[in-house]
């Protein structure tokens, strides 16, 4: 008897493949130049070395928001095509840096690659949604990519660093060279999703500006700002304790950690309440922490206040990449995820510039964590109070699908206030369905 062909790979499955591979490329390449001049960021260093590397960090977005988002969006062959591409460049990059590692080209190699990075992560941002069946599954969707890319970091993480101490950073390029095209083959599989035949009209360019989005995005926005400040105020203050290295690596590891578990809860808090209120949430559990850290002073306080800023910011992401793909037309979301992502990075480096800065003790640091999270809140209930959350695009829009939009509904008919309310962004009170 002859055994039954076994059912194509859902959507999501081979967008999770694609992403392992990717990510391990990725990890492998971090591992293969971690003693360059490029990323040896030595606490010990000098502070405009530091600088130096969080204006590098930032340079790729440049390149992202006006170029790479809008190519994604209109590129015939969709966001597939795209992420093939990138996975050939990376491929080509990595070789080239195994040739010039201790030469002056290794810079431009390293940045194209971080530019391409950035292309990548816009591009599977954009095609989750056409791998779930409703936008309630989006959350989980990415909460599960997060979970996959943290895993297989750490897993690839153990054979590149086994390379490079036995062969040598070459040995680890090709290993991660090898991870990419990978990543390419399963990539061809990835089905084609449909990129819009002309450019988004105004209404659809009035969507990214709508209340929703700009609530959520400033929230995102302070949570990633909590991230940069908290790890880099933290590496020069704990300097000065006794121990300091020791408790420097107990927060990078209680960091990681807490990314992962906020991975893990997202799917949960999203069966019971909506995005906006995560992301409110969130700010809360900042804002507490921060405070309350204060309070307490000392090493302890400052690692428990990493892994909480980390877990808040996890959670946030999660919340975040779901409402631009419930809310941006399908035409944008590509354009939409390039600019917020370079808005969250510049606020990570800005924030993390002036911990670097301007070194103040501990308990001050936290409080400037605590404060600014209460006070972003604060507003952001303001602003929705006086309507801001209910801004509809005049038209309104009728949807097929998470992130997008159908048009023809709109011409001649008025459409009523948005569903989702000013609430949302109201502390959470208790368990709440959402759909």
């Amino acid at each position: 008897m002859s055994t039954p062909p076994k059912p194509p790979a859902s959507k999501f499955r081979r967008l999770a493949l694609t992403h392992a591979l990717m990510t391990g490329g990725d990890a492998a390449m971090i591992v293969a130049l971690a003693d360059s001049l490029f990323f040896d960021i030595d606490l010990d260093a000098a502070r405009s070395r530091v600088m130096l590397f969080l204006a590098l960090s930032f340079a790729p977005f440049l390149f992202v928001a006006p170029l790479i988002g809008p190519l994604i969006d209109r590129m015939a062959g969709g966001r597939r095509l795209v992420i093939q591409l990138v996975a050939v460049c990376r491929v080509v990059l990595l070789l080239l840096m195994a040739q010039y590692l201790d030469a002056l080209a290794l810079f431009p190699l390293v940045f194209a690659s971080l530019v391409l990075q950035k292309g990548y992560v816009v591009s599977k941002s954009a095609l989750v949604p056409s791998t779930v069946r409703s936008e309630d599954e989006l959350v989980e969707a990415n909460a599960k990519l997060g979970l996959i890319a943290g895993i297989t970091g750490a897993v690839v993480v153990v054979p590149a660093a086994l390379l490079l101490t036995v062969i040598g950073a070459p040995a680890t390029l090709l290993y991660g060279a090898l991870m990419f095209a990978g990543g390419f083959v399963a990539a061809t599989r990835l089905a084609p999703d449909v990129v819009a035949a002309r450019a988004a009209d105004s209404e659809e360019e009035h969507q990214l500006h709508t209340g929703r989005l700009q609530l959520a995005s400033i929230a995102m926005t302070v949570l990633r700002a909590n991230v940069g400040f908290i790890f880099f105020h933290l590496a020069f203050w704990l300097r000065s304790q006794e121990q300091g290295t020791f408790w420097f690596g107990v927060v990078v590891v209680v960091a990681a950690l807490a990314a992962m578990l906020g991975n893990l809860i997202a799917p949960r808090l999203r069966s019971r309440m909506r995005e906006e209120t995560m992301l409110s949430g969130a700010l809360i559990m900042s804002a507490g922490a921060g405070l309350l850290a204060a309070l307490a002073g000392g090493p302890v306080a400052g690692v428990a206040l990493a892994g909480i800023v980390n877990l808040a910011a996890a959670v946030g992401r999660l919340s975040f990449e779901s409402v631009v793909q419930r809310d941006a037309p399908g035409a944008n979301q590509g354009r939409a995820f390039a600019a917020f992502e370079t808005r969250f990075q510049l606020a990570w480096a800005l924030a993390a510039f002036i911990a670097v800065a301007i070194q103040v003790p501990g308990a001050i640091g936290f409080l400037i964590v605590g404060i600014g999270s209460a006070g972003t809140l604060v507003d952001l209930r303001a602003r929705a109070r006086r309507g801001f959350a209910d801004d509809t695009p005049a038209g309104g829009r009728r949807r097929s699908g998470p992130g997008r939009a159908v048009r023809g509904r709109s011409r001649g008919r008025a459409r009523g206030p948005a569903r989702r309310s000013r609430s949302e962004w109201e502390p959470p009170r208790g368990p709440r369905t959402g759909g």
